[in-house]
């Protein structure tokens, strides 16, 4: 149960749209796809499911080439696409019944299910309701239970995290948790970092079509320094002196200052600088979050171009 990418280039025109594009989504892991509107996200996922040719490279699903053997890989994954599109004049179970067929479900079966499913996808009310009348958070949910048709093993999810409301956000961190625990892999793009962060266990980074970077959430805390954010009558050479002590200090403006990987405990800085009689107005920890490291890593990446 693996989705693995391996060397996919893409050009529209003279636009290259993906270059030598490579990572590997294993089973049981929640694979989170960050990267700037533009950066190939959508293009990556298209190709991945079978949507768009690539022209060159491959995508293997559970082995099965997408290039190759795109029936036998596209049965192995459950995708959602960034702005579902379906037929608006169907009722939802109506539409979920038609789509079963094509997984050979008899109408009694596809019906039965699909009430199990849009229930559980907080479709349940709207069984009966035109798609035509569903917002976009609908839309996403009732295309999570038509993926789920046939129980893949993996899962391709294009900013999932859009358009839902809050509850919608928690429901959908509890399926991808409940994928996690079922040993589905599951690659999701999204531009909500805050979300990303609370819910995957690697992260993929794209920036103007190549990765620029693949850790692991617990690669990224660990690389993540922490920092006291200090303020003071004044930013002066006495208050260096004291701060370079336990760590990095550097000047703000002319009252802060930011400490970075301080060497102990904050109460213990603070107490000093009050010992030398510098007056503390404020300290606070600041913790590096993923949109920080993201943001470092796209630097580097120019620099290095």
């Amino acid at each position: 149960m693996t989705i693995q990418i391996d060397h996919v280039s893409k050009s529209f025109g003279k636009i290259q749209a993906l270059r030598d594009v490579s990572f590997t989504v294993r089973n049981g892991v929640l694979v989170g796809y960050v990267g700037l509107n533009g950066a190939g996200k959508t293009t990556t996922i298209r190709i991945a499911t079978g949507v768009l040719p690539p022209d060159s490279g491959d995508v293997l699903i559970d082995g099965y080439s997408v290039v190759k053997e795109k029936k036998k890989a596209s049965w192995r994954i459950g995708w959602v696409p960034e702005l579902p599109i379906f037929e608006s004049d169907f009722k939802a179970l109506d539409y979920f019944v038609y789509l079963a067929g094509y997984y050979g479900y008899s109408t009694t079966e596809a019906k039965r299910l699909g009430e199990e499913l849009l229930e559980k996808l907080g479709l349940g009310n709207a069984l009966n309701q035109k798609l035509a009348t569903f917002s976009q958070g609908m839309k996403k949910r009732f295309a999570l239970a038509v993926s789920l048709i046939n129980d893949p093993p993996n899962f391709i999810l294009d900013e999932v995290l859009n358009g839902l409301d809050p509850q919608g956000i928690v429901f959908f961190r509890d399926l991808a948790l409940e994928f996690r625990r079922k040993g589905k892999a599951v690659l999701f793009s999204s531009h909500i970092l805050s979300e990303v962060e609370g819910i995957a266990d690697e992260v993929v980074f794209l920036h103007k079509g190549r990765v620029i970077g693949v850790y692991s959430m617990e690669e990224v805390k660990s690389k993540a320094k922490p920092a006291l954010e200090i303020t003071v009558n004044k930013a002066e050479g006495e208050v260096l002196k004291v701060l370079e002590k336990y760590g990095e200090p550097s000047i703000v403006n002319e009252r802060k200052i930011v400490l970075r990987n301080p060497r102990t405990d904050p109460s213990t800085i603070v107490a000093e600088l009050v010992n030398k009689g510098i007056s503390v107005l404020e300290f606070k920890k600041e913790e590096k979050n993923l949109e920080d490291f993201f943001f470092e890593l796209i630097k580097k990446a120019e620099s290095d171009v």
